[in-house]
């Protein structure tokens, strides 16, 4: 079906709005029209470009990681209440996929999911004892994967974290993560994950 100028912009605005980590190159594809017409709707509508729209969402206040430090969480974390929500985004490059397919490998999914889970969690330490995950569908070289975790149950023994990824509005993981933390472990146990660091 062929839009017209105005409605494709209308339509633009609101795909942006529901997910700001949409590329043009999906937009122009979603619009069958080329990537230029898509800068150009952007521009008319003072729309940052995606990177911009990155750091925006960034640089709102979110709480700071507590139990690994940034560099040790797969993905960009862009929002972070401890023990509520979590969002991080990564792209897959040529070091996430095997080289003849160009498919992703599932462990960097995993990694992506298991250490917002981590991250979420407002302690200084934070295991994971046990994951339940599912992959439902090929992520390939290119794709941005979007990582949300929510808390979903705070048990006295643990907490339940639940994670789902997407590749624009498609569902390609999703884990329910149990983790113990620093205040619900026995002194014992803190002892023994200690002298192991």
């Amino acid at each position: 079906m062929r839009r017209s100028k105005k409605e494709r912009q209308q339509l633009l605005k609101q795909k942006i709005n529901e997910n700001p980590f949409i590329t043009d190159e999906s937009l122009a594809e979603f619009f069958h029209v080329s990537v230029q017409t898509i800068r150009l709707d952007r521009l008319e509508l003072s729309i940052p470009e995606l990177r911009e729209r990155i750091k925006h969402v960034a640089e709102k206040q979110f709480d700071t990681v507590k139990a690994l430090s940034l560099e040790e969480v797969i993905g960009e974390i862009i929002d972070l209440q401890l023990d509520q929500r979590a969002i991080s985004i990564l792209d897959i490059g040529p070091e996430h996929v095997f080289s003849r397919t160009k498919i992703a490998r599932g462990h960097h999914l995993f990694a992506q999911a298991n250490s917002l889970a981590v991250a979420i969690i407002d302690d200084e330490l934070a295991l994971t004892s046990k994951a339940n995950v599912r992959f439902t569908r090929r992520v390939k070289q290119g794709e941005r994967v979007i990582a949300k975790a929510k808390v979903i149950n705070n048990e006295k023994e643990r907490t339940k974290v639940e994670v789902t990824s997407f590749v624009e509005q498609e569902l390609v993981f999703s884990g329910e993560f149990h983790m113990y933390r620093r205040d619900l472990l026995s002194e014992g146990e803190k002892g023994e994950h200690e002298d192991r660091n």
